[in-house]
């Protein structure tokens, strides 16, 4: 298997790809690349193409039209197990009649692998997923953590060009699916890996990926680090799909806003009348006096332990959300607040009428 290494230039590429069912177009000429050794994460609602795109890398399914290339090869037309792509499928598709050591090898196996080499192959890939002392017991008696690693260890143990994952640890509890992210995020870059996680829940894709994909529509609305797509996200749907956000629905008068909370100022001038999202991310909102400030009543305040979520009353789709740390007390529904940011935390995009 490989080493550690950090990712370098274009390793996946795929250029121009759509697909339809039954005349409905579910990825719409799009455009994706990956690097070498890059961890990237596929990220959005039910049915906005992540699933499909996958399948559509692994070759599962063929393309409408556009190209995909691994490495040097275009692999477009190339049947899926000619590509040399490992999938781990959401419910893991082990073989229930076969020990751990035995779904391991069979990968091997099928690809005509030297008999010698596989013991040590198997025993490499289990020792990597820690499940060396499983390797003679039945899949059945395994907990859903350990059935996830045996199916990457059965992914890595052929040596794949790429990996790709559809939602691995969406079966699993909160507490064991982040242990679980920690832990393959460390192999995959230990190892040098390059890999493709599809996931609908944002917080695994911010934990776990060097860059991520937010799609919507078979389209992709962002793709960045996480750290950019978090603090600066292009569109109104990432700002709504990745993370938390106070959203207030304006008018551009020139250097300024008109709300329904009052007059906000902008960082740059926008024609009159522009129908206007303004965004801020709910940690970035202070009680009190502030260069940016709005007045506004509480409607519920949410202790979660590290941080407590005070929830004001706010007009139509707007939301007016405030992210204090640690547990507050002394704010009650029906108190009036002021809620006061900096400009620079501002996101301002044009929306349509």
């Amino acid at each position: 298997m490989t080493n550690a290494t950090t990712p370098t230039a274009r390793y996946l590429d795929a250029v121009g790809l759509s697909k339809s069912y039954h005349g409905t177009r579910v990825i719409d000429g799009l455009d994706f690349s990956v690097a070498r050794g890059e961890l990237v994460s596929l990220l959005g609602p039910s049915g906005c193409g992540k699933t499909t795109l996958l399948r559509l890398i692994a070759g599962l399914v063929s393309s409408d039209d556009g190209n995909i290339s691994i490495g040097t090869r275009n692999v477009t037309r190339t049947p899926a197990h000619k590509r040399n792509v490992s999938v781990v499928f959401q419910n893991y598709a082990l073989f229930p009649h076969l020990k751990v050591a035995e779904n391991v090898a069979f990968g091997l196996r099928a690809r005509k692998v030297d008999k010698a080499t596989i013991p040590d192959r198997v025993a490499e890939a289990l020792h990597l997923v820690r499940m060396t002392e499983f390797a003679d017991r039945p899949v059945a008696a395994l907990s859903g953590g350990q059935q996830q690693r045996v199916a990457v260890a059965r992914a890595l143990v052929v040596q794949p060009d790429l990996l790709l994952l559809d939602e691995p640890f969406s079966a699993l509890d909160r507490k064991l699916r982040e242990t679980m992210q920690v832990e393959l995020k460390t192999l995959l870059r230990d190892r040098g890996i390059t890999a493709i996680f599809v996931t609908h829940d944002q917080e695994e894709a911010l934990a776990v990926s060097h860059r991520i994909a937010v799609m919507n529509e078979g389209r992709i609305e962002q793709f960045t680090a996480p750290a950019e797509l978090y603090a600066r996200p292009a569109t109104p749907f990432a700002l709504d799909f990745v993370g938390l956000s106070t959203r207030i629905h304006a008018t551009a008068r020139g250097n300024s806003a008109e709300t329904a909370y009052g007059t906000l100022p902008l960082p740059d001038p926008i024609p009159d009348g522009t129908p206007l999202l303004i965004g801020v991310r709910p940690e970035n909102i202070t009680l009190g006096d502030a260069p940016i400030t709005l007045s506004a009543e509480v409607a519920d305040v949410m202790i979660l332990g590290s941080k407590t979520h005070v929830h004001c009353r706010s007009e139509g789709d707007d939301r007016l959300l405030c992210e204090l740390p640690g547990t507050v007390s002394g704010i009650t529904p029906g108190q009036k607040l002021t809620l006061g940011w900096a400009p620079e935390n501002t996101l301002v995009y044009e929306v349509p009428a």
